[in-house]
């Protein structure tokens, strides 16, 4: 037995020997296996161990007998090898332990380079195409070829240093021949093509492994060039895109991309020797012309390629690129991609895009530019401290290409990618924007052109013009009149609505806006358009709109209120110019719609600063002329007039425009709202509706008297007391006409906060009347202590105060009021208040606990007058329609809490039931 069958036989019957599926050429990751050290014994079993010893010293016996061998001796003995170390690879799991790795690479490679060079030798391409293919494939039992090719493709992905001996075996460059025929030959398709598919691609791709690991080696990129093969395989990839091998085409575009990044001084001198970018762009130029625009950028991009990752090293290529007309190509081939899909084209079209934004800093001197900074200017804004970060412009020809393709191409996304494009340039370097800008003004040049382009690209334009102010800091005065020109022409509405509200965001970031929009005539001229169409409004007041009404004209509509919102804020320049223009009548016409509502209020609230009685005259009469039924308007009225009340200044214009009349009546046009069932048609709108209404104009009421005597003597006068205890009584929850209800009887005695809990957070049963009547009297309970304008209207889960969580736990559940009140912290505990009399008169007595009305140490007559109007006006609740009043008083002692006597209690019977509780409120 010889040597070779003694070792086969070691390795069929080794104990470990187990069937292993051979490892996938794309298995593991190639940079990192070249870095790993050829053999580690720790790795492997002893047994392994022996195997690889055992060819360890047969290839040293080969070593030693091979220079005294014929050729065809030598080849024959590695080849027998070969097998062997395959099969101990394939038993080690993919781990090599081998002494003498380098030389068995370089004796490997230097035998494939060998039957390469033999098999293309005098052939004709195709000839030699189809022997390559038969020498490389895998036929049943390994031949020749593919054992050599398995065998480099698995030692080169071990180290370096095997890698070295590998590119010098002279691969480098028979492979590269190999490449450029399977890349421009294509074979005629035959019956059993489907069968041999698999295997040539496991060829394929061992094939394309072993060139990449090579080339991005310096080393390997210069064995390369002695083939003279790799500009023939770029011009044919600029020429012959259409006619090449379809399978090829991604391999032979990876490989030339390897190449691209390894590129040396050598290489670029020799691209330029033959003229090969020159020649590339002459063709693709012909090509753009003829082949679909998915494929030309395909072949595009590997010739941009080596120009782009060629400048750090050299400039030459780039200079030959852009004396060939090379961004003419560009512009060419970009403006071709018009019309195709999103995903169509790509990666290449983008690829292409990025490597055309990035020869924009491809540039020997920097660009100056004198500073041209337009005043006023935002207060951080600094131009002398923009440090440029290396990444600044340096040449303008490849984003003058970017800029032409916008200019003249409407497609959605080629026209998003540009402006991605600029955006990345300014990302880059802050000076990126003022160095274009200064330049060739792409911005403002795009702004008078953006109309035509398609939605999407119009908001994206101007998110980018928006960035301009608050990334950079920075106001462009001229893109800003570009913009306002745009406003006024409204040639595209949709235009014109994402323009505003660009400049909208703008406002909102500095006050400073406020005056450069009003003295540029924005301001004018959005009261302008407002005027025109409140008129429009009032005339079509009742009637239906044209459906474009409801759609972006309306929303148009709403920006620019909001737009004279934003810029009236804080601004009482603008607040005069708007009243000076007459367009106090025309802005109330947009109160009616809900959609302009909250920018109307807006803007009447910043008018109240300059005079309070036109603001309060036109809310007064908004709400009284409002219908019985508009109930979201009266609440959104309520709550602006809640605003303004909060100056003390408002509150005499309140009293002076029938503030306290306009709000009463109010609460008189709900009559019947909350009894039971309701009456009319309030029984659609829902009660919580109806208490939030009654509690805003309370609310109104207490902010209007709030520490303000001559307010408080001037509701007490005129019986206004009376009067609101009137309309509070026929709310329809105090009493009943006509039929008597069932009594409800609580014989336990609680705390007032204990009653409300019972009333809306348990599960206790009482009546929907009665819920209703205790919701008003804490109402009332808080408009007596002041504090009722403090507080919120929430439909949520209540919030107990400090206070009422010392009588009680809070409610973990709400049923059927789904809402509550803050309590305000600085009140007393309920403990604080003790009966002052005989508690047994008491027991069957409902107690309302008159807390004083704007209670103030400094005004205790006005404090004392309160109590008697409000003693009157809760009389007047008791006696209303059917009720009664007995003649039983309660003392109530709230330790030395006020500066005036006790204050009487009665005893009341709410619609026609006595409420048998006694009930102590904190």
């Amino acid at each position: 037995m010889d040597k070779a069958s003694e070792l086969m036989w070691q390795l069929e019957e080794s104990p470990d020997n187990v069937e292993r599926q051979e490892q996938s050429p794309d298995d593991g990751d190639t940079a990192e296996e070249l870095e790993q050290p050829a053999h580690s014994k720790d790795e492997l079993p002893q047994s392994h161990t022996h195997l690889w010893e055992t060819l360890g010293r047969d290839f040293i016996e080969y070593e030693q007998v091979a220079p005294f061998l014929i050729p065809e001796e030598q080849q024959r003995r590695l080849l027998e090898f070969l097998p062997l170390f395959l099969k101990a690879w394939e038993q080690s799991a993919g781990v090599i332990v081998f002494p003498n790795i380098q030389l068995l690479a370089s004796e490997v490679s230097k035998l494939l380079t060998k039957e390469i060079k033999r098999n293309l030798n005098g052939k004709p391409a195709e000839e030699a195409r189809l022997a390559l293919e038969q020498l490389l494939k895998q036929k049943g039992e390994a031949g020749d070829g593919h054992l050599l090719l398995k065998s480099v493709y698995l030692l080169s992905q071990t180290d370096m240093r095997t890698m070295w001996n590998i590119i010098g075996s002279g691969l480098p460059a028979a492979l590269m021949q190999c490449l450029y025929l399977f890349f421009t030959v294509p074979l005629k398709k035959t019956s059993d093509d489907r069968e041999t598919s698999e295997d040539d691609a496991q060829t394929q791709e061992m094939l394309v492994k072993i060139m990449l690991n090579m080339y991005k080696e310096e080393q390997g990129i210069e064995e390369l060039l002695a083939a003279d093969k790799l500009q023939s395989l770029i011009i044919a990839t600029s020429s012959l895109w259409d006619q090449c091998s379809h399978s090829w085409k991604v391999p032979t575009g990876c490989v030339l991309r390897t190449i691209s990044k390894a590129q040396t001084k050598t290489s670029i001198v020799y691209l330029q020797a033959v003229d090969c970018i020159k020649i590339a762009v002459q063709n693709l130029f012909t090509l753009a012309d003829t082949l679909p625009a998915c494929d030309v950028c395909e072949a595009a991009s590997i010739v941009l390629c080596f120009v782009k990752d060629s400048y750090p090293v050299s400039s030459a290529l780039l200079t030959e690129f852009e004396n060939n007309d090379g961004y003419q190509l560009l512009l060419k081939i970009l403006l071709r991609c018009e019309g195709l899909q999103q995903n169509e084209g790509d990666p290449y079209l983008d690829e292409i895009l990025d490597m055309l934004t990035c020869l924009t800093t491809c540039g020997k001197t920097e660009l100056k530019v004198s500073g041209n900074i337009v005043h006023p200017q935002l207060p951080h804004f600094d131009f002398e401290r923009t440090q440029s970060s290396g990444m600044t412009v340096k040449n303008l020809q490849p984003f003058k290409v970017l800029q032409s393709i916008f200019q003249r191409s409407n497609d959605q996304h080629l026209c998003g990618r540009i402006l991605a494009a600029i955006g990345t340039i300014w990302a880059w370097d802050r000076v990126n924007f003022f160095l274009l800008e200064w330049t060739l003004q792409p911005i403002n040049q795009f702004t008078d052109i953006i109309h035509f382009k398609p939605h999407p690209v119009q908001v994206q334009f101007f998110r980018l013009v928006e960035s301009i102010v608050l990334d950079l800091s920075y106001v462009p005065h001229e893109i800003l009149k570009k913009v306002q020109y745009l406003i006024k022409e409204n040639v595209v509405p949709f235009c014109t609505l994402t323009a505003l509200q660009s400049l909208l965001s703008m406002t909102q970031k500095d006050l400073l806006f406020s005056d450069i929009f009003r003295d540029s005539g924005l301001l004018g001229l959005l009261l302008a358009l407002l005027r025109k169409e409140a008129k429009i409004l009032r005339k079509s007041a009742g009637t239906h709109l044209p459906s474009l009404k409801e759609g972006t004209e309306k929303e148009l509509n709403a920006v620019m209120l909001n737009m004279v919102a934003a810029l009236t804020a804080r601004s009482v320049r603008n607040t005069v110019v708007l009243k000076d223009y007459g367009m106090v009548p025309y802005i109330k016409i947009f109160l009616d719609d809900e959609c302009y509502r909250s920018a109307t209020l807006s803007i009447l609230e910043q008018l109240s600063v300059i005079n309070y009685e036109e603001y309060m005259s036109i809310i007064i009469g908004a709400l009284c002329s409002s219908t019985q039924w508009e109930l979201h308007l009266k609440l959104d009225l309520l709550k602006s007039l809640l605003r303004i009340l909060e100056s003390p200044k408002s509150h005499s214009a309140f009293r002076t425009c029938s503030g306290f009349n306009g709000l009463l009546s109010l609460l008189s046009d709900m009559e019947g709202a909350l009894q039971d069932p309701p009456s009319g048609q309030w029984a659609a709108v829902g009660q919580n509706c109806i208490l939030e209404l009654v509690f805003y104009a309370l609310q109104g009421i207490t902010a209007a008297l709030h520490l303000d005597p001559v307010n408080s003597t001037f509701f007490q006068r005129n019986g206004l007391f009376e009067k609101m205890a009137e309309d509070l009584g026929s709310l329809g929850c105090f009493w009943a006409e006509g039929k008597r209800q069932i009594p409800v009887r609580l014989e336990k005695t609680r705390t007032f906060a204990e009653f409300l809990h019972a009333a809306f957070c348990s599960s206790e049963p009482l009546p929907e009347w009665l819920k209703n009547c205790i919701w008003i009297l804490n109402f009332l309970d808080r408009m007596v202590k002041g504090t009722l304008h403090q507080e919120s209207y929430f439909k949520e889960k209540p919030e107990m105060g400090e206070e009422a969580r010392d009588d009680q736990e809070a409610c973990q559940t709400q049923e059927e009021h789904p809402f509550a009140f803050k309590r305000p912290g600085n009140k007393l505990p309920a403990s604080a208040y003790v009966l002052w009399g005989n508690p047994e008169e008491n027991s069957q007595c409902l107690i309302w606990d008159c807390l004083s009305w704007f209670w103030d140490v400094k005004a205790q007559k006005e404090a004392r007058s309160a109590w008697g109007g409000w003693r009157l006006a809760m009389t007047s609740v008791c006696k209303h329609k059917r009720g009664t009043c007995t003649g039983k008083l309660t003392i109530f002692k709230p330790y030395s809490l006020y500066p005036f006597p006790p204050v009487n209690f009665m005893k009341i019977k709410i619609r026609n039931s006595i409420v048998s509780e006694s009930l102590l409120f904190p």
